[in-house]
């Protein structure tokens, strides 16, 4: 199944969120990591005009998001339901790492929706609620301050689900400048050797007379770089310049 068709199936379940921009800052993570679901149990404000304003562009998300009274409604028709908990309970569902539960997730969704479930942000998720998943998630902050805003765990667990949908390799943003240019064939890689052993060699820094080690390692340094053509053509254009102003290699 397709990356953005496993991303559809799975719905971000927001329970009794207390505060409006929360919502906003929840669409806008679940957006910009290609999910587009959203579920809301008993909101204290929604829709509100801070929401919307702090969606930043995913007011789509939240006029297509249903409210719903109680966690069971709000995973009607889902296969699976992943719980996010700041703390350990002595009952509830299984728990298990970030990864391991985004894997679980991923595989369910190849067979229908999913749900990843949130609590309120100052109580979490109430024990009936989390009794209401099969398996119970802590994002592993520091210790010392776990404390994390619901926008921020949505968003954690978003690039999780993004990253396994799309095997650790998703396609760039839209717009994108690529980053990278054609690799540089073997003989325009010989050819800027040649050309930089002349520099050298001109401008006295190389003797082939003793040439110890030097050609070599700078072979080496090179290639780790596994240079691209318009690196060669900027390295070359360097050595040019300075043919050009000492007159050494011309």
């Amino acid at each position: 199944m397709k990356a953005d068709d496993l991303l559809a199936r799975i719905v971000v379940v927001l329970c009794r969120p207390s505060h409006p921009g929360n919502i906003g800052a929840a669409a806008r993570a679940m957006k910009t990591m290609g999910l587009s679901r959203l579920r809301l149990v008993a909101p204290r404000t929604f829709p509100h005009p801070e929401a919307d304003a702090r969606s930043a562009g995913a007011v789509d998300i939240l006029s297509q998001a249903s409210v719903c009274s109680s966690l069971p409604e709000a995973l009607a028709g889902t296969l699976k339901a992943v719980a996010l908990t700041a703390r350990g309970r002595d009952l509830g569902p299984t728990p298990l790492g970030v990864r391991p539960a985004v894997a679980g997730l991923m595989a369910a969704a190849a067979e229908g929706e999913v749900a990843l479930v949130f609590g309120n942000e100052t109580n979490g998720l109430t024990n009936d609620e989390l009794l209401c998943c099969q398996v119970a998630v802590t994002i592993p902050a520091d210790p010392a301050f776990s404390s994390l805003n619901l926008g921020a765990a949505v968003q954690v667990m978003a690039y999780e689900l993004r990253m396994a949908a799309w095997e650790g390799r998703p396609p760039e943003a839209l717009g994108a400048t690529p980053s990278v240019s054609a690799p540089a064939t073997l003989e325009e890689v010989e050819g800027f050797y040649s050309h930089l052993e002349a520099v050298m060699t001109a401008s006295g820094f190389y003797n082939p007379a003793q040439p110890g080690r030097l050609l070599p390692k700078l072979r080496r340094l090179f290639g780790r770089a596994a240079l691209e053509r318009d690196e060669i053509n900027i390295l070359r254009g360097i050595l040019a310049a300075t043919q050009q102003k000492t007159g050494h290699g011309r």
